[in-house]
């Protein structure tokens, strides 16, 4: 947390909306919502950083992001690949990279933390990986395939894929890949937002590798 903040509470007992400011700023003495004069109610608490761990490291993880619609969705992107430790980001076709103004918005200086390359053509760059070793594993949900919560983790170098928001994960691509995994639904949704699902899927391959880790 960069700035101290403290939460303030609206003095009218028919309101009482309670919100956040920043502790520097010349704002938040009044309610935003009747302007009634608020209180102060409590300092927000220091947060400490978490335990880091190399889990990780042991086995190469990359993904790629093929044609993806959303800046915001590719900066929320970024920031799970830096705290789940994703080694590298493939950025293919739309997909936007760290130069577009909107993009910090969202990846809050996580790009400075994961490298990255552009790729114009995703088939090309997933035969590239497959020259190079890596499994490929794709996050879609199709007609055959499988939780990605009851898969095993490869021994090789793995490269997980996700795609366009709207026209999923490019056919060729997908005919390239070892695996198609998708996330198990509850509800009547069909899928989730394509960067929560990076978030679930990155955190989960991360900590099965540490589990598998010696002690």
């Amino acid at each position: 947390m960069s700035s101290l903040y403290q939460f303030r509470e609206c003095q009218n007992s028919l309101c009482r909306f309670r919100f956040p400011v920043d502790a520097s700023a010349e704002n938040g003495d009044h309610c935003p919502l009747c302007n009634t004069p608020t209180r102060f109610a409590a300092q927000s608490l220091p947060q400490s950083p978490t335990m880091s761990t190399n889990g990780a490291a042991h086995r190469q993880v990359v993904a790629v992001l093929d044609n993806l619609r959303s800046v915001l969705n590719v900066g929320s992107i970024f920031r799970s690949a830096d705290g789940a430790g994703i080694e590298h980001l493939h950025l293919c076709g739309t997909t936007a990279t760290p130069d577009h103004p909107k993009f910090a918005k969202t990846a809050l200086g996580a790009e400075t933390n994961v490298s990255w390359s552009y790729h114009r053509n995703g088939v090309d760059l997933i035969e590239t990986l497959q020259a190079n070793e890596y499994t490929i594993w794709a996050l879609e949900a199709t007609q055959s395939s499988q939780s990605l919560f009851t898969t095993l983790l490869p021994d090789t170098p793995l490269a997980l894929v996700v795609g366009n928001e709207r026209a999923g994960i490019d056919p060729d691509i997908l005919a390239l890949c070892h695996r198609v995994l998708h996330l198990p639904m509850c509800g009547v949704k069909e899928s989730l937002n394509v960067a929560v699902a990076f978030g679930i899927a990155a955190y989960h391959l991360t900590y099965q590798m540490i589990d598998q880790e010696p002690n």
